[in-house]
């Protein structure tokens, strides 16, 4: 593995000194998860929420869904965008600038009287997550040299990465249930002052060189192509695929993408994305395996969700609190995976991680209407959440492995966006493969909730079989960890 995979000067940002310092390096990782707890939450405390919200302002059928599509948009379209600037612009002032971003918007949304204003400030709140949550993995990059400092670390963060979806959940359920909605979004601005405390005392920020500067042609089709994608597929639900409009959309998403690459690899004298980076084996790997990880992952909180709620009729609280034990697997997961990647190595360690997580998806392909939540659902969720934070942990850990600091911030935004993109994808065909399933089944005399069951069943056997293919991956593309020498070899 190569020392550096740097070509051209970037910023120098340090998040602490090495060397003496545990306890500001501590503070380091703790500014880091509470950011990405604020993004994780973010994306998952609205949806129990959202019959609220809609009957709240008035919300039209058709536009409650932009509510949750309004921050994937910017969020998902940002996010390689939001990586380079923290890189040229240092790491403690995009923070500190992220950080109040969203604040304001969050407040903005709590106080909103009209959709326009809380589907702008969702928008707002998916612009800051763009910058916080690649910093966020960033800083334990330049805090922690690779070993076993930076292996703890990374169990932190990727269990917190892992937990909080099914921890805004449950957050949602019951501020909803016990005060209101607006408390979904009033609830991050004590954690935003927190975060803001923190960073100021922890996070600090070298110089610029004068090379860096930012790539506007780069970033402008970077984030034209992302944001299409993630606009394109979220459509999906009211125009099928085979549509002029959504062929016409993605059509127009991979035409920029490839002109991002070609300006990229051969036009920009500083690129947003040094292309160079992917070929680190271990670089596009972990991409590649976290974009189908967030595919399954985050689609299936989506499908449990929906069956707890529309096929066991839960309500916000209940189904919220379904979540503890998946909360409680993530958690197991994410602080034993370091102690598993000693003893087996980081292959061994992913590969494993992936196929538990894929064992738990396909149990949940076991649900039915008579299904009880201690025989039915508790035992998948903590097999699956204990893979989940497994290989999240091993696979963020080789992605970060054998590259420059001065290039966390590109790297981070390339693992954060495979997650957001394959999340985005996953949600577009799994609702596909499930409303088709549920019609089949209507269609043969089943009762409404089981015909819906059906059909998220046969979304949770396709998530298990991206985590298998991720898997696969590993085993065909990891490198294997080098033998040890026989003594007096």
């Amino acid at each position: 593995m190569p020392e550096s995979v740097l070509s051209t000067p970037l910023t120098t940002t340090t998040a602490a000194p090495p060397g003496p310092g545990g306890p500001r390096k501590s503070l380091v990782l703790a500014t880091a998860c509470l950011c990405q707890l604020m993004v994780t939450l973010d994306a998952s405390i609205v949806n129990i929420a959202l019959p609220a919200m809609g009957g709240s302002l008035g919300f039209a059928d058709s536009a409650l869904p932009w509510v949750v599509n309004a921050y994937a948009l910017a969020f998902g379209g940002l996010l390689l965008l939001g990586g380079r600037v923290a890189d040229l612009a240092g790491h403690r002032r995009a923070l500190l600038a992220g950080l109040v971003l969203f604040g304001v918007a969050s407040v903005l949304g709590g106080f909103a009287q009209t959709p326009a204003q809380l589907i702008a400030a969702r928008a707002g709140q998916g612009v800051a997550s763009a910058v916080l949550a690649p910093i966020g993995l960033t800083l334990i990059m330049v805090t922690f040299t690779e070993g076993a400092a930076r292996a703890r670390a990374l169990g932190v963060w990727s269990m917190v990465t892992a937990g909080g979806s099914a921890l805004g959940v449950l957050l949602g359920g019951v501020l909803t249930d016990l005060l209101d909605w607006r408390w979904v979004f009033f609830v991050n601005a004590p954690l935003v002052l927190v975060a803001a405390a923190l960073a100021s005392r922890s996070v600090a920020t070298a110089r610029p060189p004068r090379a860096g500067r930012l790539d506007v042609v780069g970033a402008a089709l970077g984030t034209g192509a992302m944001s299409v994608l993630v606009y394109g597929l979220m459509s999906t639900d009211r125009h099928p695929w085979g549509s002029p409009r959504t062929i016409a959309t993605l059509g127009t998403a991979v035409l920029l993408g490839l002109a991002f690459l070609g300006w990229e690899a051969r036009f920009a004298s500083a690129p947003i994305v040094r292309l160079g980076v992917l070929r680190v084996r271990t670089a596009w790997v972990a991409s590649l395996i976290v974009t189908l990880i967030g595919a399954a992952m985050l689609d299936g909180f989506y499908f449990c969700s929906l069956h707890l709620q529309n096929v066991l009729h839960y309500g916000p609280l209940a189904a919220g609190a379904a979540f503890l034990p998946f909360c409680a697997g993530t958690m197991a997961g994410s602080m034993t995976a370091g102690r598993l990647g000693a003893r087996f190595g980081g292959r061994a360690t992913l590969t494993g991680g992936l196929v538990l997580a894929g064992l738990g998806m396909l149990w949940f392909s076991g649900l039915r209407v008579s299904s009880g939540y201690l025989t039915a659902f508790v035992g998948p969720s903590v097999v699956a959440g204990a893979g989940v934070g497994i290989c999240m942990v091993a696979n963020t850990a080789m992605g970060t492995s054998g590259v420059d600091p001065r290039e966390a911030g590109l790297v981070s935004g390339l693992l954060n966006a495979g997650r957001q993109c394959g999340g985005s994808i996953g949600l577009a065909v799994l609702s596909t493969l499930a409303v088709a399933a549920t019609r089949h089944a209507a269609a043969a005399g089943d009762s409404a909730p089981a015909a819906l069951a059906a059909g998220y069943d046969r979304a949770f056997v396709v998530t298990a079989v991206l985590l298998a293919v991720a898997a696969l991956i590993a085993v065909v593309f990891v490198p294997a960890p080098p033998r040890r020498k026989a003594a007096g070899v």
